[in-house]
């Protein structure tokens, strides 16, 4: 296992109204290497609270794997791509991981830092 302080990478959540929405995001985000991998979980049942009121949905979940300097793009195509007035996405760090997946994961996303 190595530690990631060198790249900050990280695995964001989001979630959409339906399997044929978080595919089609998932499949724009890495086909625009600003992901390198997108799980997309289906089936899974959400309860929040949206404009004073208790909601419930079926969604389907999406597993961002990509790099913490790439959030903003993401934020911005999800709004572009997404149904939701508010999409979610939140991020945690990956602090370890094996060495040859986080190698793969730099190399699979656009270096935003090296192009500035």
């Amino acid at each position: 296992m190595t530690d990631n302080s060198k790249a900050e990478l990280v695995v964001a959540f989001s979630t959409a109204g339906s399997p044929e929405e978080a595919r089609r995001i998932a499949t724009a985000l890495v086909a625009e290497q600003l992901a390198a991998c997108v799980n997309v979980v289906d089936n899974i049942h959400s309860i929040y609270r949206w404009q004073g009121v208790v909601e419930s949905a079926a969604e389907s979940l999406m597993l961002i794997k990509t790099r913490g300097n790439l959030l903003p793009a993401i934020e911005l195509r999800m709004r572009e791509l997404h149904s939701y007035e508010v999409p979610e996405l939140v991020a945690l760090p990956i602090r370890l991981g094996a060495q040859p997946y986080l190698d793969w994961l730099l190399a699979s996303t656009a270096d935003y830092q090296k192009s500035s």
